[in-house]
């Protein structure tokens, strides 16, 4: 048996538990012949084929009503488990009373069964162990002892252990008795590691609104479908708790537009003088009439509070009525006033389900329900509408929801099937998918995301690699979960960097660093130097220690700046340490002794994306283990200079950056340009099928590859023109052709630059791509060895932003790279080691390391 005393390996259990499809329950209670009885264990079996209690688990929560608060919320009240007990009456007024869901008791079970057709003295539970299942030398004695004392003896732990052993066995009897079929249904149902089936298998459910929520935020998706909960990111301005009402009123209005005559009589009026504010004001007016008026009377006088939110619904109904209207005088051409309101609301059954075909071989069932569905005469296609009373946070999300409808409706009616969101508070907004742009994202990105989430589910703290955080840090701050979120995946300890820690990647061999001890020493070695300073804590990173020290009044930082290679020698550092002010103190950056690598396994993993998205590229790990990234289409962040002398890890940056992209973007909606003068960077990339052209490795190709990006670019912008585009991700969305984006990786640009006219038509092309290219979805990252002022002059300086700094053979080539007076890249540790600077801010990160170039295998054939 498993006897749990500690809270972090009862909520670490508890969290499994909640994994399971059926557990065997059982409860001990403390002072039961008291007014104030009180929970003392919970007994839980997950494998029934247990009969000696080895795998029973026994959680103690004697006098610990927040682990059985966690044990109710995230067991007793997920409808996704079956709960067995014995006599659940007497269990449940312990575990959640009405809240608990999906209870089977086993004696009202027996009791249907009758003791006589069971031939049993009784219907208790050793009785029906002892008499139908054969169990010999059950022990009923136990149960009367003290179970308010501690420690519990050997012989309550084994009697409390096989209770759930002996339910179990007679809950399988029962069920071969009164309904056989359904015995291997749940029995079968949890077979051993070494028994799993071989054969492609069905996962468990998912719905279309669950995609979403997974492309939003993995870790709110994992929350939710463990312990249930709210899944809707919503800004303090958004108006909450009327999506109901609303979606309520808008399948009335399309139920009544349909067989009220006096909506059919609007339409009456010739096609050539139908007016779209007209009809829709008299729409408007005949629904206010007809439903809302009484709607909103009858719920203001139940509850005068309504009244705000109900006009908040009406603003919204009034531009979706708007929207209708503008549809309904588009179809009026095409049909008589009698049909146009018919054929324009198809009528279909909305709850749709398909099963898709994941990448290891299993099916998905996925299912959902939109909110409507229309058809346009002009375009000849139908559109399936999904509703939102709120902008979403995340457009790309919303386009995998109403992909999903849009796929599952054409898997059954065989046409083409455009989608659109309707998002109506504060204001009307649509954003209209067409069939040709959902078909590749529903084909390439869905049964890799279904993958990936089926993947998730299976993490089980504290094991490695958890469900990744948001990419959009700033949904955390209105996150519905932040603080079980918080709870339930811990930022990276501070103090040390162990072997267990994972949320940040880097695994410590060998014995923890104690950060705080090498904080204390180096407030003594400064003392020494007559510098006193107060200690305020450590991080520690892969590649360093960062110290905060806060000065005492009268120390000035110059002092501090001036002791680094003092620094080194007291304290035995193989690197001089990096020492700068920030906001409120001096950070002091200490080589590690046992340096460790950021493996790009942990922080990367293939996920494609829709080409609305924004791209993003791998830059590095922060001091607290996060994963940074630069998106392109920012001004600040959209080209980038490189620069990094031999053995700084600026080829294995390039690489694992390189990757980042290929992992999360398809060869249909990103291609990259390689130039590869020395051959040896990128000889893996060679026939990978994102590749614009050939890996260019010659001067007169590199200017010919320079020159097309140029003409690619001009291109673009007429196309953008023609469609009234202002950037990429706008003509993307509207048309039904997607343009992929570019990313030009440009490594030892030096090189190139020996001979003026080669630099000359470079430096021409560079300067016309970096000021232009961006909103045409072109992006250069030129590397270089050797950042000297004749390589990298000013004009590719000011058009290239983004700028990574790695190690660098002198001060002067890092104020090149940072610009300034920033020489610090010079005394960066190599290998990874790095500076970003996005506008005015620094960061020191270290970047990834990617031990084999395995390229995302659907693109590989």
């Amino acid at each position: 048996m498993h006897y749990l005393k500690e809270s972090a390996e009862i909520q670490t259990q508890i969290t499994k538990f909640a994994l399971s499809k059926v557990l065997w329950l059982d409860t001990e209670v403390a002072d039961c012949n008291t007014y104030y009885p009180r929970l003392s264990l919970i007994q839980v079996l997950a494998k029934p084929a247990d009969s000696t209690g080895e795998f029973a688990y026994i959680i103690d929560v004697l006098d610990k009503p927040d682990l059985a608060a966690l044990f109710i919320n995230q067991i007793m009240s997920s409808s996704q488990i079956e709960k067995v007990f014995h006599n659940a009456s007497f269990d449940l007024k312990y575990l959640g009373s009405n809240s608990a869901q999906n209870i089977t008791c086993t004696l009202k079970l027996a009791r249907k069964i009758s003791k006589k057709t069971l031939q049993t003295s009784n219907l208790k539970l050793k009785t029906l162990a002892t008499e139908i299942c054969h169990f010999s030398n059950v022990d009923i004695e136990e149960g009367r002892s003290d179970w308010g004392k501690r420690p519990l003896s050997d012989k309550q732990l084994q009697y409390a252990a096989m209770d759930t052993v002996y339910l179990a066995a007679v809950h399988r009897r029962l069920l071969e008795i009164y309904t056989p079929n359904s015995v291997s249904n749940i029995f079968n149902m949890i077979p051993n590691a070494s028994q799993q089936s071989t054969e492609k298998s069905v996962n468990s459910s998912l719905t279309a609104t669950k995609v979403r929520v997974a492309f939003e935020c993995p870790r709110l998706f994992y929350l939710h479908q463990l312990f249930g909960g709210n899944t809707l990111f919503t800004p303090a301005e958004n108006q909450v708790g009327i999506g109901n009402i609303f979606h309520q009123l808008a399948d009335s209005f399309i139920n009544l537009a349909v067989i009220e005559p006096r909506f059919q009589e609007i339409f009456k009026t010739a096609t050539y003088e139908l007016d779209i504010n007209e009809v829709s004001s008299h729409l408007q007016q005949l629904f206010y009439e007809i439903k809302f008026s009484a709607y909103l009377e009858k719920s203001v006088e139940k509850d005068a509070s309504t009244a705000q939110p109900l006009y908040k619904v009406w603003q919204g109904l009034q531009g979706l009525i708007r929207r209708f209207a503008e549809l309904l005088v588009i179809n009026r051409r095409y049909c008589s006033p009698e049909a146009v309101i018919g054929n324009t609301f198809v009528a279909e059954e909305r709850k749709l389900e398909h099963y898709f075909q994941l990448p290891d071989g299993t099916q998905q069932r996925v299912g959902g329900e939109f909110d409507c569905l229309v058809y346009n005469f002009e375009l000849k296609r139908l559109c399936v509408i999904e509703f939102k009373t709120y902008q979403p946070v995340d457009p790309s999300a919303q386009l995998a929801q109403v992909s999903l409808y849009s796929y599952m409706l054409w898997q059954k009616k065989k046409v083409a099937v455009d989608s659109a969101v309707y998002c109506v508070l504060p204001e009307f907004k649509e954003y209209q998918y067409s069939w040709e742009q959902l078909e590749n994202t529903v084909h390439q990105l869905i049964p890799y995301k279904l993958h990936q989430m089926q993947q998730w589910l299976t993490w089980e703290p504290p094991d490695s690699n958890p469900p990744p955080s948001t990419t959009q840090p700033h949904l955390c701050e209105i996150c519905p979960q932040q603080q079980k979120c918080q709870t339930f995946f811990p930022s990276p300890v501070v103090n040390q960097l162990s072997s267990s820690s994972n949320n940040g990647g880097t695994k410590s061999q060998g014995e923890s660093i104690n950060a705080d001890a090498i904080g204390e020493e180096l407030v003594t070695t400064l003392q020494s130097f007559g510098i006193n300073v107060d200690y305020h804590g450590a991080a520690v990173g892969p590649a360093f220690i960062r110290v905060k020290l806060k000065p005492h009044l009268g120390v000035k930082i110059n002092a501090l700046l001036k002791l680094s290679a003092d620094l080194q020698v007291q304290m035995g550092l193989g690197n001089p340490p990096l020492i700068a002010p920030q906001a409120g103190y001096v950070s002091i950056d200490l080589p590690r002794p046992d340096r460790q690598v950021a493996s790009f396994e942990e922080y990367i993993l293939p996920q494609f994306l829709p080409p609305t998205v924004p791209v993003k590229i791998a830059i590095g790990v922060s001091i607290e283990g996060k994963l940074v990234e630069a998106d392109l289409s920012d001004p600040n962040t959209c080209h980038f200079l490189v620069g990094g002398t031999t053995g700084s890890g600026k080829s294995e940056f390039l690489r694992s950056l390189l990757l980042s992209l290929l992992y999360r973007h398809s060869p249909q909606h990103l291609k990259i340009a390689l130039v590869d003068p020395k051959r040896v960077t990128f000889p893996e990339f060679e026939k990978m099928p994102w590749l614009y052209s050939p890996v260019v490795k010659d001067s007169d190709r590199a200017i010919a590859l320079m020159e097309e990006l140029v003409t690619e670019m001009e291109s673009r912008y007429q196309q953008f023109e023609k469609a009234g585009c202002a950037d990429l991700t706008t003509y993307n969305l509207r048309s039904p052709k997607i343009l992929p984006r570019i990313v030009c990786i440009f490594d030892e640009y030096a090189d190139f630059m020996a001979e003026k006219e080669i630099r000359k038509a470079l430096e021409l092309s560079i300067k016309r791509l970096g000021a232009m290219a961006r909103a045409a979805g072109i992006h250069l990252i030129i590397a270089t060895q050797r950042p000297e002022a004749s390589v990298v002059t000013p004009i590719i300086r000011a058009n290239l932003p983004g700028r990574v700094a790695l190690r660098t053979a002198s001060e002067a080539d890092s104020t090149i790279v940072l610009g300034g007076k920033q020489t610090t890249a010079a005394y960066l540790l190599g290998k990874g080691d790095l500076l970003y600077q996005i506008g005015a801010q620094q960061h020191r990160l270290q970047s990834l390391f990617a031990t084999t170039i395995q390229l995302p295998s659907t693109y590989t054939r």
